[in-house]
Protein backbone atom coordinates (compact mmCIF):
# COMPACT_ATOMS: atom_id res chain seq x y z
CA UNK A 1 0.00 0.00 0.00
CA UNK A 2 1.35 3.41 -0.77
CA UNK A 3 2.26 6.07 1.78
CA UNK A 4 0.31 9.00 1.82
CA UNK A 5 1.96 12.76 1.90
CA UNK A 6 1.30 13.95 5.59
CA UNK A 7 -1.46 16.08 6.18
CA UNK A 8 0.91 19.36 7.00
CA UNK A 9 2.58 19.23 3.30
CA UNK A 10 -0.14 19.12 1.73
CA UNK A 11 -2.12 22.38 3.46
CA UNK A 12 1.47 24.53 2.80
CA UNK A 13 0.61 23.58 -1.32
CA UNK A 14 -2.53 25.22 -0.77
CA UNK A 15 -1.36 27.92 1.06
CA UNK A 16 1.77 28.73 -1.91
CA UNK A 17 -1.31 28.11 -4.27
CA UNK A 18 -3.16 30.63 -2.89
CA UNK A 19 -0.65 33.50 -2.36
CA UNK A 20 0.43 33.01 -5.98
CA UNK A 21 -2.77 33.11 -7.63
CA UNK A 22 -3.38 36.66 -5.74
CA UNK A 23 0.07 37.48 -7.16
CA UNK A 24 -0.93 36.93 -10.62
CA UNK A 25 -4.41 37.52 -12.44
CA UNK A 26 -6.08 34.13 -14.45
CA UNK A 27 -4.40 34.63 -18.42
CA UNK A 28 -7.69 33.55 -19.89
CA UNK A 29 -10.05 36.12 -17.65
CA UNK A 30 -11.82 38.54 -19.54
CA UNK A 31 -10.38 42.20 -19.35
CA UNK A 32 -12.68 44.65 -17.65
CA UNK A 33 -12.00 47.05 -20.71
CA UNK A 34 -13.88 45.01 -23.16
CA UNK A 35 -15.82 42.44 -21.47
CA UNK A 36 -18.54 43.09 -23.31
CA UNK A 37 -16.90 42.74 -26.34
CA UNK A 38 -15.64 39.17 -25.23
CA UNK A 39 -18.99 38.45 -23.98
CA UNK A 40 -20.60 39.42 -27.25
CA UNK A 41 -18.13 36.17 -28.88
CA UNK A 42 -19.93 33.73 -26.65
CA UNK A 43 -22.63 32.31 -28.95
CA UNK A 44 -25.54 31.88 -26.02
CA UNK A 45 -24.91 35.92 -25.38
CA UNK A 46 -24.41 36.99 -28.79
CA UNK A 47 -26.73 39.71 -29.27
CA UNK A 48 -26.25 39.86 -33.45
CA UNK A 49 -24.91 36.93 -35.62
CA UNK A 50 -21.74 37.87 -37.45
CA UNK A 51 -22.24 38.05 -41.01
CA UNK A 52 -19.01 35.34 -42.01
CA UNK A 53 -19.03 32.64 -39.58
CA UNK A 54 -15.85 30.58 -39.72
CA UNK A 55 -13.55 28.09 -37.68
CA UNK A 56 -10.86 30.90 -36.94
CA UNK A 57 -12.52 33.71 -35.88
CA UNK A 58 -16.05 32.06 -34.24
CA UNK A 59 -14.82 28.78 -33.78
CA UNK A 60 -17.69 28.07 -31.02
CA UNK A 61 -20.38 29.29 -33.68
CA UNK A 62 -18.94 27.76 -36.44
CA UNK A 63 -19.47 24.36 -34.60
CA UNK A 64 -23.18 25.28 -33.81
CA UNK A 65 -23.62 25.74 -37.51
CA UNK A 66 -22.37 23.06 -38.28
CA UNK A 67 -24.58 21.08 -35.97
CA UNK A 68 -27.31 22.62 -37.54
CA UNK A 69 -26.08 21.68 -41.30
CA UNK A 70 -25.14 18.30 -40.01
CA UNK A 71 -26.54 16.09 -42.94
CA UNK A 72 -26.69 12.97 -40.60
CA UNK A 73 -29.93 14.92 -39.17
CA UNK A 74 -33.32 14.30 -40.87
CA UNK A 75 -35.03 16.99 -42.35
CA UNK A 76 -37.37 17.92 -40.48
CA UNK A 77 -34.64 18.38 -37.86
CA UNK A 78 -32.81 20.58 -40.78
CA UNK A 79 -35.75 22.44 -41.29
CA UNK A 80 -36.55 23.39 -37.96
CA UNK A 81 -32.81 24.66 -37.10
CA UNK A 82 -33.37 26.47 -40.19
CA UNK A 83 -36.54 27.97 -39.03
CA UNK A 84 -35.14 28.68 -35.59
CA UNK A 85 -32.14 30.35 -37.29
CA UNK A 86 -34.37 32.56 -39.71
CA UNK A 87 -36.85 33.77 -36.37
CA UNK A 88 -33.35 34.85 -34.80
CA UNK A 89 -32.28 36.89 -37.75
CA UNK A 90 -35.97 38.23 -37.98
CA UNK A 91 -35.70 39.55 -34.43
CA UNK A 92 -32.55 41.24 -35.28
CA UNK A 93 -34.70 42.64 -38.25
CA UNK A 94 -32.59 41.31 -40.24
CA UNK A 95 -35.07 40.08 -42.64
CA UNK A 96 -32.97 39.31 -45.99
CA UNK A 97 -31.07 36.39 -43.71
CA UNK A 98 -34.30 35.72 -42.34
CA UNK A 99 -35.48 34.88 -45.94
CA UNK A 100 -32.59 33.03 -46.89
CA UNK A 101 -32.56 30.93 -43.72
CA UNK A 102 -36.67 29.98 -44.81
CA UNK A 103 -35.56 29.16 -48.09
CA UNK A 104 -32.78 26.75 -46.88
CA UNK A 105 -35.19 25.02 -44.34
CA UNK A 106 -37.76 24.44 -47.18
CA UNK A 107 -35.46 22.92 -49.67
CA UNK A 108 -34.61 20.41 -47.01
CA UNK A 109 -38.12 19.00 -48.17
CA UNK A 110 -39.15 17.68 -44.95
CA UNK A 111 -42.29 15.52 -44.88
CA UNK A 112 -43.78 17.86 -41.62
CA UNK A 113 -45.90 20.18 -42.77
CA UNK A 114 -46.72 21.94 -39.83
CA UNK A 115 -43.35 22.70 -40.06
CA UNK A 116 -43.33 23.89 -44.00
CA UNK A 117 -46.40 26.25 -42.97
CA UNK A 118 -44.29 27.57 -40.68
CA UNK A 119 -41.48 28.24 -42.67
CA UNK A 120 -43.51 29.80 -45.57
CA UNK A 121 -46.01 31.81 -43.54
CA UNK A 122 -42.36 33.46 -41.55
CA UNK A 123 -40.68 33.76 -44.86
CA UNK A 124 -44.59 35.92 -45.81
CA UNK A 125 -43.83 37.90 -42.93
CA UNK A 126 -39.98 39.07 -43.70
CA UNK A 127 -40.65 39.32 -47.28
CA UNK A 128 -43.96 41.81 -46.25
CA UNK A 129 -41.49 43.94 -43.68
CA UNK A 130 -38.96 44.89 -46.64
CA UNK A 131 -41.89 45.07 -48.94
CA UNK A 132 -41.93 42.46 -51.05
CA UNK A 133 -45.63 42.02 -50.97
CA UNK A 134 -45.87 39.81 -53.97
CA UNK A 135 -44.03 37.59 -53.05
CA UNK A 136 -45.26 37.38 -49.21
CA UNK A 137 -48.54 36.89 -50.94
CA UNK A 138 -47.42 34.55 -52.58
CA UNK A 139 -45.74 32.46 -50.05
CA UNK A 140 -49.18 32.96 -47.71
CA UNK A 141 -51.09 31.64 -50.22
CA UNK A 142 -48.66 28.35 -50.29
CA UNK A 143 -49.17 28.40 -46.82
CA UNK A 144 -53.09 28.37 -46.72
CA UNK A 145 -52.67 26.00 -49.24
CA UNK A 146 -50.94 23.14 -47.15
CA UNK A 147 -53.44 24.40 -44.33
CA UNK A 148 -56.42 26.57 -45.15
CA UNK A 149 -57.14 27.44 -41.27
CA UNK A 150 -53.80 28.56 -40.31
CA UNK A 151 -54.52 31.42 -38.75
CA UNK A 152 -51.04 33.62 -39.53
CA UNK A 153 -51.20 33.30 -42.99
CA UNK A 154 -54.77 34.06 -43.34
CA UNK A 155 -54.08 37.38 -41.67
CA UNK A 156 -50.81 37.34 -43.91
CA UNK A 157 -52.38 36.93 -47.13
CA UNK A 158 -55.28 39.50 -46.11
CA UNK A 159 -53.02 42.05 -45.36
CA UNK A 160 -50.60 42.04 -48.41
CA UNK A 161 -53.63 42.12 -50.47
CA UNK A 162 -54.45 45.46 -48.66
CA UNK A 163 -51.22 46.59 -49.25
CA UNK A 164 -51.24 45.80 -53.03
CA UNK A 165 -55.06 47.94 -52.93
CA UNK A 166 -56.34 44.36 -53.88
CA UNK A 167 -59.53 45.03 -51.47
CA UNK A 168 -61.93 42.48 -53.14
CA UNK A 169 -59.01 39.85 -52.43
CA UNK A 170 -58.57 40.83 -49.02
CA UNK A 171 -62.09 40.39 -48.09
CA UNK A 172 -62.04 36.73 -49.70
CA UNK A 173 -58.98 35.99 -47.41
CA UNK A 174 -61.03 37.41 -44.17
CA UNK A 175 -64.04 35.56 -44.57
CA UNK A 176 -62.04 32.11 -45.07
CA UNK A 177 -60.32 33.13 -41.90
CA UNK A 178 -63.37 34.53 -40.08
CA UNK A 179 -65.07 30.39 -40.79
CA UNK A 180 -62.67 28.97 -38.66
CA UNK A 181 -61.73 31.90 -36.65
CA UNK A 182 -64.44 33.64 -36.22
CA UNK A 183 -63.60 35.97 -32.91
CA UNK A 184 -59.91 37.02 -34.38
CA UNK A 185 -60.11 40.94 -34.31
CA UNK A 186 -56.96 41.25 -36.63
CA UNK A 187 -59.03 39.80 -39.73
CA UNK A 188 -62.52 41.74 -38.03
CA UNK A 189 -60.71 45.25 -38.94
CA UNK A 190 -58.77 43.91 -42.03
CA UNK A 191 -61.96 43.33 -43.40
CA UNK A 192 -63.84 46.87 -42.23
CA UNK A 193 -60.99 48.72 -43.73
CA UNK A 194 -60.98 46.41 -46.83
CA UNK A 195 -64.80 46.81 -47.49
CA UNK A 196 -64.35 50.44 -46.83
CA UNK A 197 -61.97 50.94 -49.52
CA UNK A 198 -63.72 48.47 -51.84
CA UNK A 199 -66.61 50.85 -51.51
CA UNK A 200 -64.93 53.95 -51.97
CA UNK A 201 -63.35 53.02 -54.90
CA UNK A 202 -66.54 51.55 -56.46
CA UNK A 203 -68.48 54.78 -55.92
CA UNK A 204 -65.74 56.80 -57.20
CA UNK A 205 -65.63 54.53 -60.42
CA UNK A 206 -69.76 55.26 -60.67
CA UNK A 207 -69.00 59.07 -60.44
CA UNK A 208 -66.59 59.18 -62.43
CA UNK A 209 -68.18 57.04 -65.42
CA UNK A 210 -71.08 59.75 -64.77
CA UNK A 211 -68.74 62.71 -64.85
CA UNK A 212 -67.20 60.96 -68.19
CA UNK A 213 -70.61 60.66 -69.90
CA UNK A 214 -71.56 64.05 -69.41
CA UNK A 215 -68.18 65.36 -70.28
CA UNK A 216 -68.79 63.08 -73.49
CA UNK A 217 -72.05 64.54 -74.26
CA UNK A 218 -70.54 68.34 -73.89
CA UNK A 219 -67.82 67.63 -76.28
CA UNK A 220 -70.14 65.87 -78.76
CA UNK A 221 -72.51 68.92 -78.39
CA UNK A 222 -69.79 71.04 -79.09
CA UNK A 223 -68.27 69.61 -81.91
CA UNK A 224 -71.96 69.22 -83.35
CA UNK A 225 -72.09 72.91 -83.07
CA UNK A 226 -68.99 73.42 -84.89
CA UNK A 227 -70.05 71.01 -87.50
CA UNK A 228 -73.30 73.03 -88.30
CA UNK A 229 -71.50 76.29 -88.82
CA UNK A 230 -69.26 74.70 -91.30
CA UNK A 231 -66.28 75.64 -89.18
CA UNK A 232 -62.87 73.92 -90.56
CA UNK A 233 -60.64 72.30 -87.90
CA UNK A 234 -57.05 71.59 -88.72
CA UNK A 235 -55.62 68.01 -86.38
CA UNK A 236 -52.16 67.93 -86.74
CA UNK A 237 -50.76 68.85 -89.88
CA UNK A 238 -53.25 67.85 -91.84
CA UNK A 239 -55.97 70.23 -93.77
CA UNK A 240 -58.77 69.49 -95.52
CA UNK A 241 -59.20 69.47 -99.02
CA UNK A 242 -60.64 72.39 -100.45
CA UNK A 243 -61.63 70.83 -103.52
CA UNK A 244 -63.61 68.20 -102.41
CA UNK A 245 -64.80 70.33 -99.23
CA UNK A 246 -66.35 72.62 -101.76
CA UNK A 247 -67.96 70.06 -103.24
CA UNK A 248 -69.31 68.31 -100.86
CA UNK A 249 -70.44 71.22 -98.62
CA UNK A 250 -69.85 72.16 -94.89
CA UNK A 251 -71.21 68.76 -93.86
CA UNK A 252 -69.11 67.01 -95.70
CA UNK A 253 -65.95 68.75 -94.77
CA UNK A 254 -67.07 68.42 -91.51
CA UNK A 255 -66.71 64.39 -90.98
CA UNK A 256 -63.23 63.70 -89.85
CA UNK A 257 -63.84 66.24 -87.59
CA UNK A 258 -62.68 65.11 -83.99
CA UNK A 259 -61.52 66.57 -80.43
CA UNK A 260 -58.21 66.45 -81.73
CA UNK A 261 -58.76 69.92 -83.42
CA UNK A 262 -59.87 71.48 -79.93
CA UNK A 263 -55.61 70.78 -78.48
CA UNK A 264 -55.56 74.85 -77.41
CA UNK A 265 -56.44 73.78 -73.66
CA UNK A 266 -53.06 72.81 -73.44
CA UNK A 267 -51.24 75.79 -75.11
CA UNK A 268 -53.63 78.35 -73.40
CA UNK A 269 -55.74 76.78 -70.61
CA UNK A 270 -58.71 77.68 -72.08
CA UNK A 271 -60.82 75.94 -75.29
CA UNK A 272 -63.59 76.66 -77.55
CA UNK A 273 -67.06 76.40 -75.66
CA UNK A 274 -70.66 76.20 -76.01
CA UNK A 275 -72.88 78.55 -73.70
CA UNK A 276 -76.08 77.49 -72.48
CA UNK A 277 -77.86 79.35 -75.35
CA UNK A 278 -76.10 76.99 -78.00
CA UNK A 279 -73.52 79.99 -78.68
CA UNK A 280 -69.92 79.21 -79.17
CA UNK A 281 -66.85 81.35 -77.56
CA UNK A 282 -63.58 81.02 -78.91
CA UNK A 283 -59.88 81.76 -77.50
CA UNK A 284 -58.66 84.31 -80.41
CA UNK A 285 -54.95 85.32 -80.91
CA UNK A 286 -54.39 88.81 -82.66
CA UNK A 287 -50.75 89.28 -83.81
CA UNK A 288 -48.57 91.95 -84.33
CA UNK A 289 -45.55 90.87 -86.57
CA UNK A 290 -44.19 94.32 -86.80
CA UNK A 291 -43.12 93.94 -83.03
CA UNK A 292 -43.26 90.34 -82.90
CA UNK A 293 -45.98 90.94 -80.13
CA UNK A 294 -49.84 89.54 -79.73
CA UNK A 295 -52.49 89.90 -77.68
CA UNK A 296 -55.02 86.91 -76.43
CA UNK A 297 -58.38 86.99 -76.37
CA UNK A 298 -59.72 83.97 -73.69
CA UNK A 299 -63.58 84.21 -74.82
CA UNK A 300 -64.30 85.91 -78.11
CA UNK A 301 -67.95 85.63 -78.09
CA UNK A 302 -68.82 84.27 -81.93
CA UNK A 303 -71.45 86.74 -82.66
CA UNK A 304 -69.22 89.49 -81.44
CA UNK A 305 -67.51 91.55 -84.36
CA UNK A 306 -63.81 92.19 -84.08
CA UNK A 307 -64.11 96.26 -84.27
CA UNK A 308 -65.52 95.36 -80.28
CA UNK A 309 -62.07 94.03 -79.06
CA UNK A 310 -59.87 96.30 -81.17
CA UNK A 311 -61.62 99.57 -79.75
CA UNK A 312 -60.35 98.05 -76.30
CA UNK A 313 -56.94 97.23 -76.93
CA UNK A 314 -56.59 100.73 -79.44
CA UNK A 315 -58.62 102.72 -77.64
CA UNK A 316 -58.10 106.17 -75.28
CA UNK A 317 -54.69 103.90 -74.27
CA UNK A 318 -51.90 102.60 -76.59
CA UNK A 319 -49.68 99.15 -75.64
CA UNK A 320 -46.40 100.42 -74.71
CA UNK A 321 -44.62 98.33 -77.31
CA UNK A 322 -46.64 100.95 -80.01
CA UNK A 323 -43.93 103.72 -79.81
CA UNK A 324 -44.60 105.48 -83.01
CA UNK A 325 -48.30 105.58 -81.86
CA UNK A 326 -49.19 104.06 -85.35
CA UNK A 327 -51.97 101.89 -84.00
CA UNK A 328 -54.42 103.87 -83.96
CA UNK A 329 -58.06 101.95 -84.23
CA UNK A 330 -58.94 104.25 -87.73
CA UNK A 331 -56.01 102.62 -89.01
CA UNK A 332 -55.69 98.73 -88.41
CA UNK A 333 -55.89 96.18 -91.08
CA UNK A 334 -57.15 92.74 -90.20
CA UNK A 335 -56.27 89.37 -91.90
CA UNK A 336 -56.35 85.63 -91.48
CA UNK A 337 -53.92 83.52 -93.59
CA UNK A 338 -54.50 80.78 -95.99
CA UNK A 339 -51.08 78.96 -95.79
CA UNK A 340 -51.70 76.32 -98.03
CA UNK A 341 -52.78 78.72 -100.90
CA UNK A 342 -50.31 81.92 -99.59
CA UNK A 343 -52.83 84.41 -99.41
CA UNK A 344 -54.41 86.54 -97.14
CA UNK A 345 -57.61 87.77 -96.47
CA UNK A 346 -58.37 90.94 -95.43
CA UNK A 347 -61.41 90.86 -92.82
CA UNK A 348 -63.22 93.80 -91.92
CA UNK A 349 -63.49 94.70 -88.45
CA UNK A 350 -67.22 95.24 -88.34
CA UNK A 351 -67.56 91.54 -89.43
CA UNK A 352 -68.38 88.90 -86.88
CA UNK A 353 -65.95 86.01 -85.84
CA UNK A 354 -68.55 83.92 -86.47
CA UNK A 355 -68.68 85.34 -90.39
CA UNK A 356 -64.59 85.44 -90.79
CA UNK A 357 -64.64 81.85 -89.19
CA UNK A 358 -67.39 80.18 -92.01
CA UNK A 359 -65.51 81.38 -94.63
CA UNK A 360 -64.28 78.39 -96.69
CA UNK A 361 -60.47 79.38 -96.65
CA UNK A 362 -60.29 80.04 -93.19
CA UNK A 363 -58.75 76.97 -90.84
CA UNK A 364 -58.67 76.99 -87.52
CA UNK A 365 -55.53 75.52 -86.36
CA UNK A 366 -54.80 73.92 -82.64
CA UNK A 367 -58.18 74.97 -81.40
CA UNK A 368 -57.20 78.76 -81.24
CA UNK A 369 -58.01 80.90 -84.62
CA UNK A 370 -55.56 83.85 -85.20
CA UNK A 371 -55.54 87.09 -87.05
CA UNK A 372 -52.67 89.56 -88.32
CA UNK A 373 -52.88 93.16 -87.33
CA UNK A 374 -51.08 95.77 -89.59
CA UNK A 375 -50.89 99.45 -89.75
CA UNK A 376 -52.63 100.41 -93.10
CA UNK A 377 -50.17 102.20 -95.58
CA UNK A 378 -46.82 101.79 -92.93
CA UNK A 379 -43.55 100.52 -94.52
CA UNK A 380 -43.81 97.63 -92.26
CA UNK A 381 -47.60 97.04 -94.00
CA UNK A 382 -46.17 97.35 -97.46
CA UNK A 383 -43.15 95.30 -97.00
CA UNK A 384 -45.26 92.81 -95.27
CA UNK A 385 -47.77 92.34 -98.15
CA UNK A 386 -44.91 92.30 -101.11
CA UNK A 387 -45.54 88.95 -103.21
CA UNK A 388 -48.51 87.90 -100.96
CA UNK A 389 -51.97 87.63 -102.59
CA UNK A 390 -54.29 89.46 -100.55
CA UNK A 391 -57.84 89.26 -101.18
CA UNK A 392 -61.29 90.49 -98.97
CA UNK A 393 -63.78 88.66 -97.53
Amino acid sequence: MASSAPQGDSDDDMDGFMEKFKEQKYKNAFNESNWEEEFDKVPMFMKTAPEEIDSKSNPDLACLQSLIHDDARSPEEHATSLKDEGNEYFKEKNYKKAILSYTAGLKKNCADQDINTVLLTNRAAAHFRIGNMRSALNDATSAKKINPNHLKALIRGAQCCMELRSFAEAIQWCDAGLEVHPTDKNLQQIRTAADKQKRAIERDARKAKVTGKKDQSKKEDLLNAIKERGIKLLQGAKRPKHDSDEARGPTGAMAELSLDGLSSQEATGVQVSLDEKGILHWPVLFLYPEHQQSDFISTFCENSCFLDHLAVMFGEELPPWDSDHKYLLQSLELFFEDREKQTLYQVDPEMSLLRALQHKRCFVKVGTPSFIVLVKGSSFCKQFLTGQTVKRL
